[in-house]
């Protein structure tokens, strides 16, 4: 993460930190969506995480999606972006194909599954089921905001 520095505080306030987060929406030949139960809160999501400075995004979902299941991708492109305006959380989402490996679960999630879109919109908070959704339609990439629980209104 780039910060800015200064010697003045008011400047310092008012500059913005954000975390990027990498996701993949994992898409298998029957249409089926890679998700894992998340141990933290138990909310079902897509694998992704924090990009490393190191990294570059797609080697950030590569390695995210393996770490919490098993599962190596190949990303095809990025789908959307979204920012979490509570938290200060930009997430880079992309869609993959499954290349290979075997589900499990981690320390970060508690159960792998694959879902249908109907049971994603089931089974998933609307902030991240979008995300989902957004990755199959085609028209992305998509750019949306929300506060942790709602997405912003489209302007």
């Amino acid at each position: 993460m780039l910060l800015y520095m200064s010697n003045s505080a008011s400047e310092a306030q008012s500059t913005p930190l954000h975390s990027v987060s990498v996701a993949g929406v994992v898409v298998r030949e029957d249409g089926k969506l890679l998700t894992i139960r998340r141990a933290d809160n138990g909310a079902w999501e897509l694998p992704g995480g924090v990009l490393e400075l190191d990294e570059t995004p797609e080697a950030g979902v590569r390695r995210e999606v393996w770490e919490e299941t098993g599962i190596h991708v190949e990303v095809d492109e990025l789908t959307g972006v979204y920012k979490n305006t509570t938290r200060g959380i930009v997430a880079l989402v992309f869609r993959c194909k499954p290349v290979g490996g075997e589900e499990r679960a981690s320390g970060e999630s508690t159960a792998v599954t694959w879902f249908t879109p109907e049971e994603v919109v089931e089974s998933m908070s609307e902030v991240y089921s979008i995300r989902l959704l957004d990755a199959l339609d085609g028209a992305g990439p998509h750019v949306r905001s929300h506060d942790g629980k709602r997405l912003a209104p489209a302007r």
